[in-house]
């Protein structure tokens, strides 16, 4: 090369070099700004200062973050020390594995000699478990992390790992290390306010966001084995809705076919509770399904929904052990009057303001022949 050009070049890589060695810098402060900022700034503090200004400064930051914690420990956690663990939990756990992880994972794929790998994004740790945001390689499907999700976890060192897709080529891995719910929460007091029947509030979720039901415009499934906490999820809906049961907003309306060992529980909760799956229990159903077609005749042409201003109870039919009446009763005919009425109920309850909750240990096809017809199931 002449070397007018020899040196045209060598500015060009210079000036190349320093942009990448400047955007390397600021992602490494955007990336770990703790472990960046705090040591810089001591150093200048001591250049420009001394060491006794320093370490009073150094005191004086330790005991207000005591007094932080203390007086908000929430707030303490959130801001500050999930942000020094998750600076930690990246440079000592994702970024030094997640290289080999991939490749033995094959997630990375190769291509005429050149390798794909899925980029190592934003890293968020709460606590009880790290959010990491990967950008996935070209024609890369989720369902393909869906099928490595125990190999990552353990790879990772966290008991369970959850695929979340958050846009196009972008996912994130949830590596869950400990249960944030193994601790039970206190009841909550009971205040005289008006109750969302839109917004329920049943319990807390993982993050500790109210876990909220809706009840209006909705037909409800319950779905766990024996133990699981279906009745934690009923009597908290019954708590919620106490206020209005004494208002005489919401009527509920219970079976119990475990001859009231559930439901028994608090009988004046409740409007009318039938304790066997027999043909009270099957009467109450049908007269039930009546009522929802004898208030939706006069709602005909006047609302499309239920709602406060009719004057009329929204009505919770709560059944308790829904297969013994669809499906274990022995008697053919009083199983087929429960499921027509229940179908009923779950068909056209919702604008005449009927909702159920129903409570099953076994929600398959043969058992349970009308789930599609409940629009919220939680297992």
């Amino acid at each position: 090369m002449p070397g007018r050009l020899r040196w045209i070049a060598f500015l060009v890589a210079l000036v190349w070099l320093v942009v990448v060695g400047i955007v390397r810098l600021v992602l490494v402060v955007v990336r770990y700004p703790v472990v960046t900022v705090v040591p810089v700034s001591a150093v200048w503090c001591w250049w420009r200062f001394g060491l006794s200004p320093l370490v009073l400064a150094l005191l004086s930051l330790v005991a207000a973050l005591t007094v932080w914690a203390g007086y908000d420990r929430a707030s303490f956690l959130r801001h500050c020390w999930y942000r020094l663990v998750t600076e930690w939990r990246r440079a000592t756990v994702y970024v030094p594995k997640w290289r080999a992880v991939v490749r033995l994972a094959d997630l990375a794929k190769r291509d005429r000699g050149r390798e794909y790998r899925p980029r190592l994004r934003r890293v968020r740790s709460e606590g009880w478990r790290d959010r990491v945001r990967v950008r996935m390689v070209p024609a890369q499907a989720p369902e393909a992390w869906e099928l490595r999700r125990d190999g990552l976890a353990h790879s990772f060192g966290a008991r369970s790992c959850r695929v979340r897709v958050l846009r196009p080529r972008v996912i994130e891995l949830d590596f869950v290390h400990r249960d944030p719910l193994a601790r039970p929460l206190p009841v909550p007091v009971l205040a005289d306010v008006e109750v969302d029947l839109k917004r329920v509030v049943v319990g807390r979720t993982e993050t500790g966001k109210p876990w909220r039901l809706r009840l209006l415009g909705s037909q409800v499934l319950v779905v766990g084995v024996p133990g699981a906490g279906k009745g934690s999820v009923l009597w908290s809906l019954v708590w919620q809705l106490a206020p209005a049961v004494r208002a005489g907003l919401v009527r509920l309306v219970g079976i119990d076919p475990k001859g009231g060992m559930e439901l028994g529980q608090c009988p004046d909760a409740f409007d009318r509770v039938v304790y066997d799956n027999g043909p009270e229990a099957v009467a109450l159903l049908e007269e039930i399904a009546s009522a929802v077609k004898e208030r939706a005749t006069r709602y005909r042409g006047v609302r499309r929904l239920w709602a406060r201003s009719t004057g009329e109870p929204f009505t919770v039919l709560v059944v308790d052990e829904l297969a013994d009446l669809v499906a274990y009763q022995p008697d053919k005919q009083l199983r087929e009057r429960a499921v027509r009425a229940i179908q009923t109920i779950t068909s056209q309850g919702r604008a005449p303001g009927y909702a159920v909750v129903g409570l099953v240990q076994d929600p398959r096809k043969e058992v349970v022949s009308f789930r599609h017809l409940f629009s919220t199931r939680w297992r």
